[in-house]
């Protein structure tokens, strides 16, 4: 996959360091190999919204329709929930999906999604399901159970991302319950789950338990699920498989997009700024409450650029690109490589493509990929001399472009 549209924009991070965004390889000694691309595995899909692994040694790599399908490439339908899923809105329906880290034994998949029980009812659920007891390529609609619901005032900043951090908890991700300049004002507000990074026990509790070192535990009006908070709409975050830093990618308004990173030494608890702060900007469409802030450790201006979609720290079998954070913009479709040195974030750009990306994923060995939302297309990154010089993966392409089936 070549460039496919070229631009001379300039993005300064919050690092200060200022970098033009071109269609160009990043070629330098310790970069990734120079014939690093884009390789189409699957398309036919409707609004694919996230592609994940099991983590269950199958190899297999499902993405989940936003209107409320989960399927598996070159296989079929996992779970439809369609009738269940609210996707009226350009930023409701089918958000997330994680498996259990015991999913081999216990067969515990999660999704987040948005249900409407009536008019003007939106909620956002989270709920369990289980895998057919005969079937493992299947699931089972009927198997669910309700972990969390709480309600959306608004139709869009619904978060919606979940993942399993190293110590076993699950982690919610949630908007500020949409509008504009955080009109509910629930980014700051201990009390409501919204704007939120949420840490539960789903192995504990009916139907979960609070994490005892949760930081709000005992404090009285605090919501304890709470594990970070002054968030406006973090659309995709994700922890590095082999350290555990945590990496948010939050929408912002109309000035900053950012990328914030909680440590793994973190004892939780951040404060990420918003609705005084957009990104490195302080803007103050509501008070912060006076605790220290945590600012981005990347940020870009609007304008092409304008909803940015959290990645991943590659962990693969590509050299050079191992330890780099990869992320990119829905709008305009730009991917970027970060690194730190010394502390110090900056960000280079790989492609400027086409594409609506609305999500990156992991399969089961690090390898990474990401989802074009308008194109329903799947793409991964490889690089063809590792294809055929190491046995990377097939090189039989037309094993890897089979139309999705409807």
């Amino acid at each position: 996959m070549g460039c496919m549209r070229t631009s001379s924009r300039v993005v300064s991070f919050l690092t200060g360091v200022s970098v033009v965004l071109g269609c160009a390889f990043l070629v330098e000694a310790s970069d990734p190999p120079d014939d690093l691309m884009l390789q189409q595995v699957a398309l036919g899909y409707t609004d694919p919204v996230v592609v994940t692994g099991a983590r269950d040694g199958s190899d297999r790599l499902f993405v989940v329709e936003q209107q409320g399908r989960i399927l598996i490439v070159g296989g079929g339908v996992f779970l439809d929930i369609a009738s269940m899923v609210d996707s009226s809105g350009n930023e409701q329906g089918l958000l997330g999906l994680v498996f259990h880290p015991d999913y081999t034994n216990n067969g515990y998949f999660y999704v987040n999604y948005t249900h409407d029980p009536g008019p003007g009812q939106d909620v956002t659920r989270v709920s369990r399901f289980e895998v057919s007891a005969g079937d493992p390529d299947v699931s089972d609609p009927s198997s669910e159970t309700i972990i969390l619901e709480f309600e959306q005032p608004a139709s869009n900043h619904n978060g919606g991302d979940i993942h399993f951090g190293p110590d076993g908890y699950l982690y919610i991700a949630t908007g500020d319950g949409g509008g504009a300049e955080d009109t509910f004002q629930n980014a700051q507000d201990l009390g409501s789950l919204l704007g939120k990074l949420l840490r539960i026990d789903v192995d504990t509790g009916n139907p979960y338990g609070i994490p005892p070192d949760n930081p709000f535990v005992g404090q009285g009006s605090p919501r304890e699920e709470i594990w970070a908070y002054g968030l406006r709409n973090p659309w995709r975050f994700s922890f590095d498989r082999v350290n555990g830093d945590l990496f948010i990618g939050d929408v912002g308004q109309m000035a900053r997009e950012e990328i914030d990173l909680q440590p793994a030494s973190s004892a939780g608890g951040e404060n990420y700024g918003w609705s005084c702060m957009e990104g490195d900007l302080e803007v103050n469409f509501n008070p912060c409450d006076g605790s220290p802030l945590t600012g981005p450790i990347l940020v870009y201006p609007h304008n092409p650029e304008c909803s940015v979609t959290g990645g991943y720290v590659y962990r693969g079998d590509i050299g050079g690109l191992n330890g780099r954070y990869v992320y990119g913009d829905y709008c305009s479709g730009v991917i970027w490589f970060a690194s730190a040195t010394a502390g110090a974030w900056s960000a280079e750009v790989f492609l400027d493509t086409a594409m609506d990306i609305s999500s990156f994923g992991e399969d089961d060995h690090g390898e990474l990929y990401v989802l074009d939302h308008d194109g329903g297309v799947v793409y991964r990154f490889v690089s063809p001399s590792l294809i055929f010089a190491d046995g990377f993966e097939s090189a039989d392409e037309s094993e890897w472009s089979a139309a999705v089936g409807n």
